[in-house]
């Protein structure tokens, strides 16, 4: 299975490309989702990896896909810059979620 990086961020491309994962750079909402959709059409990716500024160019409908679909996995990241989410994030993700307070 390969990786492929969806990223708004050049130097966060460069790296991964030096890591040997493939990917593509984006600005706009429509580029965000039709790369997404071209990724999800590709057997061979299994991960699909999504900085978290891109990420929130389309959260609702990636959120959306992430619920539907078993393949590829998507997986967010902060860019170069550090992660622009709160230092509780994943906590407040599970609470959203699940409902119960950790």
């Amino acid at each position: 299975m390969k990786s492929f990086l969806i990223s708004d961020n050049r130097d966060t491309w460069v790296g991964m490309r030096l890591a040997g994962i493939n990917g593509v750079i984006v600005h706009e909402k429509e580029e965000l989702l039709e790369a997404l959709q071209a990724a999800m059409k590709d057997e061979e990716i299994g991960l699909v990896i999504i900085t978290e500024r891109t990420m929130d160019l389309a959260s609702e409908e990636i959120m959306d896909m992430k619920l539907k679909v078993a393949r590829p996995l998507i997986m967010e990241i902060p860019d170069r810059h550090g992660t622009m989410r709160s230092e509780n994030a994943i906590t407040n993700y599970i609470r959203e979620s699940v409902g119960i307070r950790i």
